[in-house]
């Protein structure tokens, strides 16, 4: 009888681990465990290891018929190709590397890899793609004349990415020999990989263990990356039984022209590549977590199953990320969130929150927070309608660019929708009236509730809602106001960022997209105008080509929390598309001279410039990220649980009470503790809880009109407090809120 896989394998919240077992050298297998495949590569008399079995077979079997297939057809265009390339023309070439020493090679033979043994074995080692005159370029593959190259190892962002894209091929394969399953994409991500596939079976964390194990299995093979040239009329014939493969050759390789595809071991998969020399590489692999998708993330096509994982040339970087991970659950926002009463999601509204009254105090903190740094930078308030007539976005242009992701409706005839966003609507505030040079810049702020039509499969928390707000806001400001606008935008992100949370951040120009409004010229000097102002921030910044919304190039800001996880929530966008389409316009400086009179006849009307920007992004995201930050031991001034006062007995629940009122009409959030439980439950109750202060009160107190302070950040006062008088706490409470302190010492 099969055992399931839990037995011997435990989830701890954030990966798999396996339990301790004793072993005898003389143990039978376990029965109905199938035999693991032998890579030939084992010393003699050397067992397999157990591997985890769950309710399915480690493989599928029969296996697909599609693996034979394409491996039959791979081996034979293999060796036309490799002809191919053995009649290429051998002569010298020089390899220029970045430091400016030229090495002599033989173009189609030399390979990266090759060069650098020639430099260092220990380099050899590390390496995990080149770079070849800019692009990147497989360590194996020969380089076919004269070049500058470079070597990349993990450590490098991009070698990091293509490790994981090679990973993510190791997990396409575990999956079609455990699923027998028809694999779509499996691309790597900002940390790790994913692998999405169709099939009936639906994915559960049972599965794990046996993808892991056909992976390790895979791994200790070193299986070699192939890459070959295929024509698209035989790539549709390789891929006949997968009409998800068949749908992106179609779609994306135009007639009479090939692409690559890339083989290691059985696994045969449409890719550009590059990727790692060999699976032996791959040191660590793991199962992160699975969930559902849809095909090309639209929500009409097929419902898919998607797979993630994460990998390391290490294994104790698995080790230390696993750790990591451990931490990261525990400080889950979702988790956090439940126990502290924060929000909640229900069934009847996916993908928007519940907040509650706990909760609700840390949102309207924040929006607080901000609308007194507004009032402070020249910011005005404004309120904008939830619906709108679908005109509107389509003069924007946002219909023929984000429909599909809008709630839209039809009242009387006409379609409406939900805005998605604000600056539409700030837009038609600028424009109702005349503007003037003299009233620029004008810096619009709004709150308003925005909805977006996410995929069910892609809500994550508060991570990712379809209802939510941001601390948005739109400057219309002339062409000469950019340069001090974008400063003052800077020095906002700096004083929110840092001087409020702490944080550590850093900042990527994402330029012109493939789908984009407007003149190519008009972008080239938006893009000239962010890269002078970030040149002038002080403020180290990287370029992020072809990722700029499809009105105008911009920002992004990433932000690092406490346990080192980077977060996108600022942006700050330059648009000259909206004011265009909107025909924004003010009365400039510059005047209109009447040809025969040589007199000022009236005023030019010019275009404003529009930035969009955003610091903390949406509220919610920034909630999640806070709440992680901390782990839940809120700063006092955007704490839920700044007080909680204890009353030792019941002769001292009046006064305690009447300390409670006392603190809560100076505007704190305190509670009283009139349990029937210990007192030194109570104690530890609030603890657990993290208020940031326990006031202990009895008769000694009353007597004195004190309390006795417990400070959660303060060792010294956690075993017995500090009796203090009221009146002389009180005030310091209210200046920590205030000045919203990073500490809390009083």
């Amino acid at each position: 009888m099969q055992k399931d896989a839990s037995d011997e394998w435990r989830w701890t919240g954030a990966y798999w681990e396996k339990k301790a077992i004793a072993a005898s050298a003389g143990k039978p297998a376990k029965e109905g465990a199938p035999a693991a495949k032998s890579s030939g590569k084992e010393k003699k008399g050397k067992k397999d290891k157990d591997v985890p079995v769950g309710e399915h077979p480690l493989e599928i079997s029969p296996r697909p018929v599609y693996i034979d297939h394409r491996i039959t057809m791979f081996d034979a265009l293999k060796v036309k190709y490799d002809a191919l390339v053995a009649a290429k023309p051998r002569v010298p070439i020089t390899v220029t590397l970045p430091d400016g020493r030229d090495m002599n090679g033989t173009s189609w033979e030399t390979t990266p890899f090759e060069i650098a043994k020639t430099l260092s074995k220990s380099l050899a080692e590390r390496v995990v793609i080149s770079k070849v005159n800019g692009v990147l370029w497989d360590l194996t593959r020969a380089l076919e004349g004269s070049c500058k190259l470079e070597l990349l190892d993990f450590e490098h962002s991009e070698g990091k990415m293509v490790f994981w894209h090679s990973s993510a091929h190791v997990m396409g394969e575990s999956c079609e020999l455990h699923y027998g399953c028809d694999l779509c994409i499996g691309p790597p991500i900002e940390e790790g990989f994913y692998y999405e596939m169709a099939m009936e079976r639906t994915v559960t964390q049972a599965d794990y263990p046996a993808l892991e194990a056909i992976a390790s299995r895979s791994i200790k093979e070193k299986q070699v990356f192939e890459r070959l040239v295929v024509s698209k009329t035989d790539l549709l014939e390789m891929f006949k039984d997968n009409k998800y493969k068949v749908h992106i050759i179609n779609d994306k390789i135009p007639d009479g022209t090939s692409t690559t595809v890339y083989r290691c071991g059985p696994l045969i998969d449409l890719c550009y590549g590059p990727h790692i020399p060999d699976t032996g590489r791959i040191k660590a692999l793991a199962v992160t977590k699975n969930s559902s998708s849809y095909f090309l993330g639209d929500a009409k096509n097929d419902s898919l199953q998607r797979i993630y994982g994460i990998s390391f040339p290490d294994v104790k970087q698995m080790k230390e990320y696993k750790q990591f991970m451990e931490e990261a659950a525990k400080r889950d926002h979702r988790k956090i969130g439940v126990e502290q009463e924060l929000f909640f999601f229900h069934d009847l509204s996916p993908g928007s929150a519940f907040w509650q009254p706990n909760g609700a105090i840390v949102y309207n903190n924040l929006i607080e927070l901000q609308r007194e740094e507004y009032r402070k930078r020249g910011f005005q308030e404004v309120i904008t309608p939830n619906m709108y007539n679908a005109k509107l976005f389509q003069i924007s242009g946002h219909w023929q660019n984000y429909h599909e992701d809008m709630f839209h409706f039809d009242v009387e005839k006409e379609t409406f929708s939900l805005k998605p966003m604000n600056c539409p609507g700030h837009c038609l505030i600028f424009g109702h009236r005349d503007r003037s040079y003299r009233d620029l810049p004008i810096r619009f702020a709004d709150f308003g509730v925005l909805h977006r039509n996410e995929a069910s499969g892609a809500l994550s928390g508060l991570t990712r809602v379809r209802r939510f707000q941001q601390d948005d806001a739109h400057i219309f400001c002339t062409l000469e106001q950019l340069t001090t606008e974008m400063a003052g935008c800077f020095d906002f992100l700096k004083n929110i960022y840092e001087n409020v949370f702490g944080f550590t951040w850093s900042m990527k120009l994402s330029t012109r997209p493939e789908k984009f409004l407007g003149e190519v010229a008009t972008w080239d000097r938006a893009e000239a105008i962010l890269t002078d102002s970030l040149n002038k921030s002080g403020y180290k910044w990287e370029l992020n080509p072809g990722d700029g919304a499809f009105y105008g190039p911009k920002i992004d800001i990433k932000l690092t929390d406490a346990v080192r996880k980077n977060h996108q929530c600022a942006t700050i966008q330059l648009d000259f598309q909206l004011p265009e389409r909107f025909k924004l316009q003010y009365v400039s400086e510059e005047a209109v001279i009447d040809p025969e009179t040589g007199k000022r006849a009236g005023s030019v009307m010019k275009r404003p410039v529009m930035i969009h920007r955003a610091i903390l992004g949406s509220v919610e995201r920034m909630c999640a990220i806070l709440t992680e930050n901390y782990a839940g031991k809120w700063p006092f001034w955007l704490s839920p649980f700044q007080v909680v006062v204890i009353p030792v007995s019941v002769s001292a629940y009046k006064y305690a009470e009447s300390v409670r009122d006392e603190l809560h009409d100076a505007g704190l959030n305190v509670e009283c503790d009139t349990s029937d439980v210990t007192l030194n439950k109570k104690i530890r109750n609030a603890e657990i809880a993290h208020f940031n202060f326990i006031f202990v009160v009895g008769a000694e107190e009353e007597a004195n009109k004190a309390v006795n302070v417990r400070n959660r950040d303060d060792p010294n006062t956690k075993s017995k407090g500090e009796v203090r008088k009221l009146a002389d706490v009180l005030p310091k409470l209210v200046q920590l809120k205030e000045e919203r302190a990073k500490s809390q010492l009083i």
